[in-house]
C-alpha cells in the first residue's frame, strides 16, 4: 500500500539520518503515528499546517507499505471523505518501519515564509 506523510523540516531531517528507510519514535506526548492514505490529504496539511510552525515548511513524504502487514490497521475518517488516515501506537512503530518497502520519498514541498 502506498501511504504519505506530511512532515516538518525537523522530522525530515531525521527520515534523512535513516537513509529514508524509517520514520522517527514518537515524542512521548505523540502516542501515535498518522500516516495518510491519499495525496491531496498529506498536501493539505503539510500545507496548511506544517508551514504554520517552526521555520514555516511542510513536505509531503510518499513511502510504501507491505499489503499484509498493513491490513492489521484499521482506516480512520478524521473530517471529510478524503482525510483518511492510520492510527499506528507509537509502541508499534519501529515494527512499521522493518515493513516499508524501498525507501522514503519527499513528493511535495511547501513554504509560507514572511
Amino acid at each position: 500500500m502506498i501511504l504519505y506523510r506530511p512532515v516538518g523540516t525537523a522530522e525530515l531531517e531525521l527520515i534523512a539520518q535513516n537513509n529514508y528507510k524509517g520514520f522517527p519514535p514518537r515524542l512521548p506526548e505523540q502516542p501515535i503515528f498518522y500516516p495518510v492514505l491519499n495525496h491531496e490529504y498529506a498536501c493539505e496539511i503539510a500545507e496548511k499546517w506544517n508551514t504554520k510552525i517552526s521555520d514555516r515548511k511542510g513536505y509531503v513524504t510518499e513511502f510504501e507499505v507491505d499489503d499484509e502487514y498493513i491490513k492489521n490497521f484499521e482506516v480512520h475518517t478524521v473530517g471529510k471523505n478524503h482525510h483518511k488516515e492510520l492510527w499506528i501506537p507509537a509502541e508499534e512503530l519501529e515494527n512499521f518501519n522493518s515493513h516499508i518497502i524501498g525507501k522514503i520519498k519527499v513528493t511535495d514541498k511547501f513554504s509560507d515564509n514572511k
